[in-house]
């Protein structure tokens, strides 16, 4: 991966923590795409705690662009299915600082309540899952946090659309599922992977920026990019319950796992993959299964949107097809005659 000019902090924290270095290599998927390629656990067991983000002062010479002024994000459809699950609450974060959630590995801000969750899904878009795993929330009338790969997002931008006009919260997950903690490595490279990942969101959204919401590959928290997060004002997510979904057999193993847990703690931050085959599957049921046990979704929404980095907006224009002059969705200009 080339390295792109970044911005240096003033000095670097030595790694706290250490793990199997893997990275993702998904080729673009053809239209025709059945299902996902393996892809390397987003979550890792036995994981070390993260420090907290702190609100550090900015390195010297560290210029942090403000928030971009945009139209509001479309709001989520009326609801018209009598007893959905539904979102019983939305709650506004500040990500001034980079605060964490998730108790997997941030304890300080424990905002949810007994019998409330926060749906996630990682490593999207990508075609008929997420599509599916849209369908099973519009049917529930319910929502949740899509943390996308960069080069996901640049292989499929009309499903992040989707994703958004749908009134999902868009986050970002890196540029290409790096494991950030791999001594392998430099502090130039990590930066690249966190803000090209965000400027290939932002890209895929038809220059529209996504929320400063952030989840590490693999759970893998090193504390230099905790705080350079926090100096970016982005959000550091982390879970309460791993699915696991990337090692399930069949989609009621999700389901299984999810509410096992959810049994035990009682709440909480969910992690699934809509690049999952058997997420997609799993969700209807899952949904299904979090309203019978009487268990209420939260939305998460940032006070303001992410800010992106001028020079690795340019960086990322090198990697995605040229622009033409038409600008029209693809149903528009395809349609198919006979099949």
């Amino acid at each position: 991966m080339r390295v792109a000019a970044g911005l240096i902090l003033a000095s670097a924290m030595s790694l706290g923590m250490t793990g199997a270095a893997w990275s993702q290599t998904a080729a673009k998927p053809a239209a025709t795409t059945q299902g996902a390629p393996a892809i390397p656990a987003a979550s890792a067991p036995a994981a070390a705690p993260a420090p907290a983000p702190a609100v550090a002062a900015a390195p010297a010479g560290f210029v942090n662009p403000p928030p971009p002024k945009q139209a509001p994000q479309p709001a989520r459809a009326a609801c018209s299915t009598p007893g959905a699950l539904g979102v019983a609450r939305t709650v506004e974060i500040d990500t001034t600082g980079g605060p964490g959630f998730g108790f997997e590995h941030f304890k300080e801000l424990d905002f949810l309540r007994d019998h409330e969750v926060v749906l996630t899904f990682d490593d999207g878009p990508w075609p008929k899952n997420t599509p599916a795993v849209l369908k099973a929330l519009a049917d529930e009338c319910t929502t949740g946090i899509f943390f996308s790969i960069g080069k996901h997002a640049t292989y499929e931008p009309e499903i992040l659309k989707q994703v958004y006009a749908a009134g999902h919260t868009v986050g970002s997950h890196t540029w290409s599922h790096a494991n950030l903690n791999n001594k392998k490595l430099n502090e130039a490279q990590r930066k690249e992977e966190i803000e090209k990942g965000l400027s290939a969101v932002k890209w895929a959204l038809g220059g529209i920026s996504p929320s400063p919401f952030f989840r590490f590959p693999a759970l893998q928290h090193p504390p230099e990019m905790v705080t350079y997060l926090g100096n970016r004002n982005i959000g550091i997510f982390s879970c309460d319950i791993d699915s696991f979904d990337f090692k399930a057999s069949k989609p009621e193993k999700v389901v299984e796992t999810v509410m096992k847990k959810l049994d035990t703690k009682g709440k909480g931050i969910i992690l699934m993959h809509d690049f999952q085959k058997h997420t997609a599957e799993a969700l209807p049921e899952l949904l299904k299964r979090l309203k019978a046990g009487g268990y209420k979704v939260v939305a998460m929404r940032a006070k303001f949107p992410a800010s992106t980095l001028p020079e690795y907006d340019q960086e990322l224009l090198k990697d995605v097809k040229l622009p033409t002059v038409s600008q029209r969705p693809v149903n528009s200009v395809v349609t198919t005659v006979s099949e």
